[in-house]
């Protein structure tokens, strides 16, 4: 949810905020960032899934190779195998960052404030769009999209086919 007034952080201003509010100096504290992350880039090359209760959970994920079309040339293009980094934010970021309330306090399961609804997910995403938990290149089991068919399928009695996206003109898909 970036805002107009939102603005990158370096890890120079983090390292100079952490030492004024710990009273540490600049040195210990960038030491201690840089050992930290070294370590979860560690572990998660040694394949290892890194949970931090409430604040989110990091793993490596393989992507499987696929057969991907150049949308100049229409000619396909195999996609190698690969690793991608996935990160699942915790109850307490969630909540903080997402306006999202979880019920119960456990973090087991939880329900979506009128903000994270009105917006159609969790994550700001409209119809067609992944809801739910998605990794850094966006990725997700389901959509938006698929859930309200399944339901309307269930009113009808029989399954309908999906429906393609509207061809742009000039478009050659």
């Amino acid at each position: 949810m970036p805002d107009e007034d939102s603005r990158t952080i370096t890890k120079r201003e983090l390292v100079n905020r952490i030492a004024d509010e710990t009273g540490q100096t600049k040195v210990v504290v960038r030491d201690v960032i840089q050992k930290f992350l070294d370590s979860v880039i560690d572990e998660l090359v040694d394949g290892n899934r890194l949970e931090f209760r409430d604040f989110g959970v990091f793993e490596v994920r393989e992507r499987p190779a696929r057969v991907a079309q150049n949308p100049r040339t229409l000619e396909k293009v195999p996609v190698p195998a690969k690793h991608v980094v996935r990160f699942k934010a915790g109850r307490i970021m969630r909540e903080r960052v997402c306006d999202e309330i979880v019920a119960g306090g456990d973090g087991a399961g939880g329900g979506k404030s009128s903000a994270a609804s009105a917006r159609g997910g969790m994550n700001g995403s409209s119809k067609g769009a992944p809801t739910g938990s998605t990794n850094v290149n966006g990725a997700a089991a389901g959509t938006a999209g698929e859930q309200g068919r399944d339901a309307n399928e269930a009113e009808k009695g029989k399954p309908s086919p999906p429906t393609p996206p509207p061809a742009k003109p000039g478009s050659p898909f």
